[in-house]
């Protein structure tokens, strides 16, 4: 859209039979939705207000995750209007380079054209890796794409990789009642994230009732009819109704030709680029899980209209993909922007803490989510915004008041915004007034 916009004639070619990628119709779309879903069931039980039977029939699996399809639907409608109303047209099938900027699209019943352009942008996505010795044909072992698809809600379920795949769907499962072991290879849980929100992750998550169990690798997974046997190199066996592999993904690069293009991809199948999503390869740029890290649609969106300007104008605003906040929805959410006390600490700058609880704030009280806090990492000496971390409720879209100061030039980036600022009573919002107000006390 990006490069259309800016004059040029574009082509997109896509290899699944609606567009929207895995992002609409295997990711963040139906996960979330089936979140949301879960969500509400948990609500209903909470107040009483629909009797046990029904209430149990509308938790099932498949029952919660249906109610993705509507959305799903819908995502796709708006996009397929987006390429219509800007004459973008939509190869349907499987691309490959047969040049350095020639593309053959194979359709899927074998027909063939052959592509030619000046510039090419990669944006085929990731999946998820897939270890040759574990048997994902098999009813009872799933990845983060087929789990969608499972047919009966399990009494209990080992998922094998605890990043932020793996935590979310360790939440989604512990509400809807399923006993839930969660194998992490790390010391502890998205060790990127803030020390006191990965403590506040790992309690909550464990008060569920969720079993975590760190520094283990497995040895190998045994399934069978009844279940999965999962054996650990530490000599535990876990069996459990089925097992969600959630541990890394792989860059979609493997059928690509990209040897024509002259370009190698990593042992993760992820393409190299440069700061501004170069390849190797001139005119070719990639973009979106196919890079690898950081690997969230909301960068991925960032980071197609940032190659499309740069590769037409030659140059672009890097503000565009710099500071781009986290948004992990497990239950509750997790949302940070910045630099971490870790990261703070080693770097030796002088900073200090300011903290709000959401169990103080009057709309969470209201909500009954109280849950979660805020914490504002800033300098001591000029109060500039270093780091926002929130752990609750919406911290999804609480941090985007963060992400706006600390985006603000020279003083405007302070702590003095949110002391100086009336927040609507009662918000969730209010929780940046008081964190601040207590980083300034800390002061004194």
């Amino acid at each position: 859209m990006q490069a259309t916009k800016l004059g040029r004639s574009v082509a997109a070619i896509e290899r699944m039979p609606e567009i929207g990628g895995a992002c609409t119709h295997r990711g963040t779309i139906p996960s979330k939705a089936l979140r949301f879903a879960i969500f509400q069931a948990a609500n209903l039980q909470k107040t009483g207000l629909v009797d046990s039977d029904t209430l149990a029939e509308a938790r099932t699996f498949p029952k919660l995750r249906a109610s993705a399809e509507s959305v799903i639907s819908k995502q796709v409608d708006m996009r397929r209007s987006f390429y219509e109303r800007n004459a973008v047209p939509v190869y349907q099938g499987h691309a490959r380079f047969v040049g350095p900027k020639s593309i053959e699209v194979t359709g899927e019943l074998g027909g063939r054209r052959q592509l030619e352009a000046d510039a090419v942008i990669i944006a085929t996505g990731a999946r998820p890796y897939r270890p040759d010795d574990i048997d994902f044909t098999h009813p009872r072992i799933f990845d983060s794409d087929t789990i969608l698809d499972l047919p009966e809600t399990p009494r209990s379920i080992s998922i094998y990789g605890a990043g932020v795949i793996g935590c979310e769907y360790a939440s989604m499962f512990r509400n809807i009642g399923v006993k839930v072991n969660l194998i992490n290879t790390r010391d502890k849980l998205l060790e990127f994230l803030d020390d006191e929100i990965i403590d506040a992750l790992s309690y909550h998550l464990r008060d569920k009732g969720c079993i975590i169990r760190h520094r283990e690798v497995y040895e190998q997974i045994e399934p069978r009819n009844d279940g999965v046997i999962l054996h650990l190199k530490s000599g535990k066996q876990i069996k459990t109704d089925a097992l969600l592999w959630a541990a890394g993904r792989t860059g979609n690069t493997d059928e690509l030709g990209l040897e024509v293009a002259g370009i190698s991809p990593d042992h993760r199948g992820n393409i190299p680029v440069d700061e501004d999503f170069r390849t190797s390869a001139d005119g070719i740029y990639a973009v979106g899980d196919v890079i690898g890290i950081p690997a969230l649609a909301s960068a991925a969106y960032v980071q197609g209209r940032y190659a499309a300007q740069h590769l037409i104008r030659g140059a672009c605003e890097r503000a565009m993909i710099e500071d781009i906040p986290t948004g992990i929805y497990t239950s509750p959410e997790i949302s940070s922007i910045g630099k971490t006390e870790r990261d703070l600490t080693e770097a030796g700058v002088p900073y200090e803490v300011g903290q709000s609880t959401f169990k103080s704030l009057a709309r969470a009280q209201i909500t009954d989510q109280t849950v979660g806090m805020l914490k504002i990492l800033f300098h001591r000496e000029t109060l500039q915004l270093l780091g926002v971390h929130c752990f609750g409720a919406n911290a999804s879209e609480i941090i985007h008041i963060g992400q706006a100061i600390m985006s603000q030039p020279g003083e405007q980036n302070t702590l003095r915004y949110f002391v100086n600022t009336t927040f609507n009573y009662p918000t969730m919002a209010e929780a940046y007034r008081v964190a601040a107000l207590n980083g300034l006390n800390r002061l004194f």
